[in-house]
């Protein structure tokens, strides 16, 4: 009895990944070989780097509160204190987006910080 190769779900299979590497470079998106290969590392790296990408948004609003207080003559970090001190409870984020687009709300976040 000849042996079963099941070449239905391997067709399946292939295809799954081929349709995954669409627009990869080279080989990496007509070889099944070497296209697994790099699906898996893509898959790898984008699970990284939803991680990653919170920390750098994080350090990016740092940075623009950090850069919008010292024109005001404060530290990013007694800024924060003082915030925390003020019981003024807003998160980065919204920080730097007033920071950004609507400076004059964060010189009057500043001035009272800085009493």
């Amino acid at each position: 009895m000849p042996r079963a190769k099941n070449n239905v779900a391997a067709r399946k299979r292939h295809k799954k990944i081929l349709k995954l590497a669409k627009g990869y470079r080279l080989s990496k998106h007509r070889l099944y070989r070497a296209a697994k290969d790099q699906v898996e590392k893509g898959l790898q790296y984008a699970y990284r780097d939803r991680r990653q990408k919170k920390r750098h948004f994080r350090r990016l609003w740092i940075a623009r509160i950090n850069a919008a207080c010292r024109a005001h003559g404060l530290t990013y970090s007694q800024f924060i204190h003082g915030l925390k001190e003020n019981k003024i409870d807003l998160n980065r984020k919204a920080l730097a987006h007033l920071a950004m687009h609507e400076p004059e709300a964060f010189k009057a976040l500043v001035e009272q910080v800085a009493k």
